[in-house]
């Protein structure tokens, strides 16, 4: 018994492996036996109700490893399909009871695929191992007498050339992780519970909420300072105008009374919102500050229902999805969520201090409190110049012009003494005074001139009472008109220097920054600190994502799993040398023919296939990988002939490789992130740190095994093909070749090739209608091509494959009847 025994472990849901050869090609275990071999493969996960082994084993030992058989059963019934590797010289096959028909077969090998050129077996395991032709071999197998066969096989595989594969694994790598980029200035959009952590919004159910109570402190002084707004604005109205000028409500307004209460009060509301603000942390306030935040007029509401601390993280994750399935690099979106984080993390109430000096600091009291000049008249000259031409247009009067004209410039002065009387900017009493001019000297000045100027043109021109009446009237309503605009247009100005309404805007921020700490600060703390901590944490997490997905790509091993090297120049639909229609290398029923009529199924050197590996994809340590430090390289073995049955076609990766691998690791990403989500939900902090490194490197692994195996064409574990591409749009070549090969098997029995030597001929049955046929097509070689009339007529019985780079056809023929022997143990002598 060999030590070299293994299974299959790398394609979910394809029969196991077992080796039990005495020289078998599979990875060495010190301690293995056959025990443990097949409690390997026993152990080995399979699909709820298929138990699928596939054996491969010495023709001259099926009998020494009957009780191996059986307990492949001890389980269930199981499903025995097992390689027989004959030698040449052998002419009768013994078989244990246990691999007959119809739950087991046997295929008898009668060439040499011992020693080196045991690697010409790695295709027709790839292809037995799938479930579907397993299935159909071992029904075909189970409608031949004893259920033996030899095989006739062609087979194409279509793969990728080792450049491309790690080009396009390169690149996979390089799109998932993406360079390091600066943390973001804009976040973009997000969640809804997220936004209203990021535009200091109010939930619309705390819309009508009293934050500053009247009965408080804040919001009596409040309404102080709101109060006292309303009577300074009131008392500019009645200043302004002609009853501020002409009548009592002038004479008793004091606003620079009302604007000193004004912003008194502005202060102490002020003092008391800051002394609020630096009260509370970056925490959710406690009772005790809940009740120290009510002392100082502050009331805090419940929680709103539009957002809680259970729907963060829930939130956090459809964000990242939504960013990651935008398919942007790892590292992209960790900068987002650092910076989320960064929005999100509570500063508290402390850090609006300056916010609210910015808003209400000394400089508005100081406008509202300082001693602002009136002015009124506009410039002095202008003022005598306007002033004299009344006075002269009332001094037109011929006679009494004398009079009226020098007193309409008495009337222009006695005006302008009045408004530096009843100026705005001094109080009743006297004790608050800014000072002022309004131009009275200049008016008089002017009036006396322009009035004793026109009374001496009057006279001259001797002008008629029609011309005189009307010219004193218009002067005098002029006149006073002019007083009018001039102390209204000063008062405003003079308000408008003390803008006493900015201070009512300044409440309104004020209220503003209040509503907005209390629920950013205070009532949203705790959400805050558990959106900041779990988006830093998954920031964290894909950051090391990204780092090991590198380090994995980063690896030198251009052949990681010690496949055999492809040869560089077989690119696009260059194949390897194999059987050609017109070869004599099909089936010669003449029993006398003992090599004239059969040609050699093999060329001078078969495929190596190096030691440590399995077929169908199982390489030794395949998902396996993890933070420790990977196994050294595996050095390339040289480029090998293929078996004549066997013809390669070589592709540079198709338009669609790149981005299909890319799309199975953001999947295995979100995948993996999966699983982290509660533990951020319990503790995030912790959760960021916990290690990935394992479960992305055998995601790595895993897809990269994919690519090995068939170029990606067959979706991850678990998951559904969908629209998944097509082989040709993944590996560059087309599928026409599968096509001709699976409608020629019908008309050409001889394109196959015998798996022995041209004196094993006598072996075979002479029945042609005893052979059974199985053609096989990987499902990804159906789809994509350009109509389905190249699969006309050869899609009846074709058996598709749900995974796998191999298509052909396996024809099973039967022995002669006397060539088969089935003993058990104790009759074949074996111990």
């Amino acid at each position: 018994m060999s030590d070299r025994t293994t299974l299959d472990q790398s394609v979910p849901g394809h029969a196991v492996l077992l080796d039990l050869r005495a020289g078998g090609y599979a990875p060495s275990h010190a301690d293995a036996g056959a025990e443990a071999a097949v409690h390997r493969a026993l152990a080995a996960p399979q699909p709820v109700g298929e138990r699928r082994f596939l054996v491969v084993d010495d023709a001259d030992r099926l009998i020494a490893h009957q009780r191996l058989y059986e307990r492949l059963s001890s389980y269930g019934p199981a499903q025995i399909v097992c390689l027989a590797v004959g030698a040449p010289g052998e002419r009768t096959l013994r078989r244990t009871p246990t691999l007959g028909p119809p739950p087991a077969g046997v295929l008898w090998l009668l060439d040499d695929f011992r020693g080196p050129d045991a690697g010409a077996l790695r295709p027709l395991v790839d292809v037995l191992a799938t479930p579907e032709v397993f299935d159909a071999v071992l029904r075909g197998l189970g409608r031949i007498v004893n259920g033996v066969a030899v095989p006739s096989v062609r087979i194409l595989e279509h793969d990728l050339t080792d450049e491309a594969r790690a080009r396009a694994w390169r690149q996979a790598i390089e799109a998932l992780t993406g360079p390091d980029v600066p943390t973001p200035a804009s976040i973009g959009p997000v969640p809804g519970e997220l936004a209203l952590l990021l535009d200091e919004s109010v939930p619309r159910s705390l819309a009508g909420h009293a934050w500053l109570p009247a009965h408080g402190r804040a919001g009596a002084q409040l309404s102080a300072c709101e109060d006292a707004l309303d009577e300074a604005i009131e008392g500019h109205a009645r200043a302004r105008g002609a009853a501020g000028l002409f009548g009592a409500a002038g004479r008793d307004a004091d606003l620079p009374g009302d604007l000193e209460r004004l912003a008194e009060a502005l202060v102490r509301f002020r003092n008391t919102v800051a002394d609020a603000f630096a009260l509370a942390g970056g925490t959710r306030p406690t009772i005790e500050e809940r009740g120290l935040l009510r002392d100082r007029g502050v009331q805090l509401p419940e929680m709103p229902r539009e957002i809680t601390r259970t729907g963060i993280v829930p939130a956090l994750r459809d964000h990242t999805h939504e960013l990651i399935g935008r398919r942007l690099p790892l590292r992209s979106v960790a900068a987002r969520l650092t910076a989320l984080a960064a929005r999100t993390a509570p500063a508290g109430s402390a850090a609006r201090l300056a916010r609210l000096d910015a808003i209400c600091g000394p400089a508005q009291r100081d406008r509202l409190t300082a001693r602002y000049p009136f002015l009124a008249g506009g410039p002095r000259p202008a003022a005598a110049v306007v002033t004299g031409l009344l006075a002269a247009i009332a001094g037109l009067w011929a006679g009494v012009g004398w009079v009226l004209g020098p007193a309409v410039g008495l009337l222009a002065a006695f005006l302008a003494h009045r408004m530096l009387r009843r100026r705005p900017n001094r109080s009743p009493d006297g004790r608050l005074d800014g000072g002022g001019s309004t131009g009275t000297a200049p008016r008089l000045i002017g009036g006396l001139a322009g009035g004793l100027a026109g009374a001496a043109a009057g006279s001259w021109l001797g002008l008629p009472l029609w011309v005189g009446a009307p010219a004193f009237a218009v002067a005098t309503v002029a006149v006073v008109l002019l007083a009018l605009r001039d102390w209204t247009r000063a008062v405003d100005e003079w308000w408008d220097r003390a803008d006493p309404e900015g201070a009512g805007r300044v409440l309104k921020e004020i209220q503003a920054l209040v509503v907005t700490t209390a629920v950013h600060d205070w009532l949203f703390a705790d959400v805050r600190h558990h959106c900041s901590d779990g988006a830093g944490a998954v920031a964290r997490l894909l950051k090391g994502l990204a780092a090991t997905a590198q380090a994995h790509g980063g690896e030198e091993d251009s052949d990681p799993y010690g496949w055999e090297t492809h040869p560089p120049e077989t690119h696009g639909a260059a194949t390897a040398s194999g059987a050609r229609r017109g070869e004599p290398t099909g089936w010669d029923w003449d029993d006398s023919a003992d090599g004239g009529g059969y040609g050699d199924a093999y060329g001078a050197d078969h495929g190596s296939w190096p030691a440590g590996n399995t077929p169908g994809g199982a390489w030794p340590g395949a998902g396996s990988r993890s933070s420790t430090t990977p196994a050294p390289p595996t050095a390339p073995t040289p480029p090998a002939p293929a078996p004549k049955w066997l013809e390669r076609r070589y592709g540079d990766g198709g338009p669609a490789l790149v981005d299909t691998l890319n799309g199975d690791l953001v999947e295995g990403v979100v995948a993996l992130l999966d699983t982290c989500w509660a533990g951020i939900e319990r503790d995030p902090g912790n959760a960021g740190r916990a290690p990935l490194d394992r479960p992305m490197n055998e995601l790595l692994d895993e897809t990269r095994t994919r690519l090995e195996r068939d170029a990606a064409a067959s979706p991850p574990p678990g998951r559904d093909r969908g629209e998944r591409p097509d082989a040709a749009r993944l590996t560059g070549v087309a599928p026409e070749a599968v096509a001709r090969l699976i409608a020629a098997a019908d008309d050409d029995p001889g394109l196959t090739v015998p798996l022995c030597g041209p004196e094993h001929l006598r072996l075979l049955s002479h029945e042609p209608g005893a052979v059974r046929r199985v053609r096989f097509v990987p499902e990804t070689m159906r789809r994509g091509t350009t109509g389905d009339d190249i699969w006309r007529g050869a899609v009846e019985d074709v058996v598709w494959t749900d995974s796998g780079r191999h298509a052909g056809v396996l024809r099973l023929v039967p022995l002669r009847a006397d060539v088969v022997r089935t003993v058990r143990e104790e009759e074949g002598g074996a111990p």
